[in-house]
């Protein structure tokens, strides 16, 4: 098995184990959509993430206040924050993207694996703004479902992409935000030029382009901005700077035709 199929069937252990819970809604603030900072900046968007810990590099920051960590992002500029929800793999909870929705006036993206309507409803619950759905974990049927899903609960989706068939599949539901990851998902291998390759693919300008994964330095981050990217996502590189002010103003690299 690999490392995402190990991840999608303790998902589905998962929802077994909390189908019959009730979801009791916490207060959502009103935010603006993250469509709509991105339309309106003139410098790479940043998804900045909580992030403590990975099947690949495993422990990150295991002992991080999700909630002052989200405030400094937001206080660097950050466009959205994304949460990492997932506890087995990832050492996240959905506790700690409740806390984050109440303290930030950001997008919150749920950063999970998800693969069934109720996951949805919990993120929302929680606070959730964006949800992500990743094309690899899930046929077409359910792609579509669960994304019409979500917009209806006027929720922006992220959808995940990493090879040139996920994005054909993508494509077809003409989503407004599609995020190329640079690992893959089977193997953990990383490669910026995943990015640079799948772009190509996009002809909508309306479609927002999200660089997840690997970026690393402020060459990095032009080198996808280069390729069409308008956002970037990143986790680790931020989870373990000594000086994150500084990585931030690294980042911020003016978008292209700006």
């Amino acid at each position: 098995m690999t490392i995402l199929d190990k991840i999608i069937a303790k998902k589905r252990e998962e929802i077994k184990r909390i189908s019959n819970q009730s979801i009791a809604p916490v207060k959502n603030y009103s935010v603006p959509s993250f469509k709509e900072f991105v339309s309106n900046s003139t410098e790479m968007n940043i998804i900045a993430e909580i992030k403590r810990a990975s099947p690949s590099k495993g422990a990150i920051n295991s002992e991080v206040n999700p909630v002052i960590q989200a405030k400094k992002y937001e206080s660097l500029g950050a466009t959205a924050i994304s949460v990492l929800t997932d506890e087995t793999f990832f050492q996240g909870s959905m506790n700690d993207l409740n806390q984050v929705s109440q303290e930030v006036q950001l997008p919150i993206l749920c950063k999970d694996f998800i693969i069934d309507q109720l996951q949805i409803d919990i993120a929302k619950a929680a606070g959730a703004n964006i949800i992500l759905l990743i094309v690899a974990a899930l046929d077409d049927c359910t792609l579509k479902d669960l994304y019409q899903y979500a917009v209806e609960l006027n929720l922006e989706v992220l959808i995940e992409v990493h090879n040139e068939e996920e994005m054909e599949r993508a494509l077809m539901l003409k989503p407004d935000i599609i995020g190329i990851n640079n690992r893959n998902l089977k193997t953990f291998e990383v490669n910026l030029a995943v990015t640079e390759r799948l772009t190509k693919m996009v002809t909508d300008p309306e479609i927002i382009l999200v660089s997840e994964s690997g970026m690393k330095s402020r060459e990095d981050v032009m080198r996808v901005r280069d390729a069409g990217a308008k956002a970037i996502l990143v986790g680790e590189t931020f989870m373990r700077a000594e000086k994150l002010d500084e990585q931030f103003k690294a980042f911020r690299v003016p978008l292209k035709n700006q």
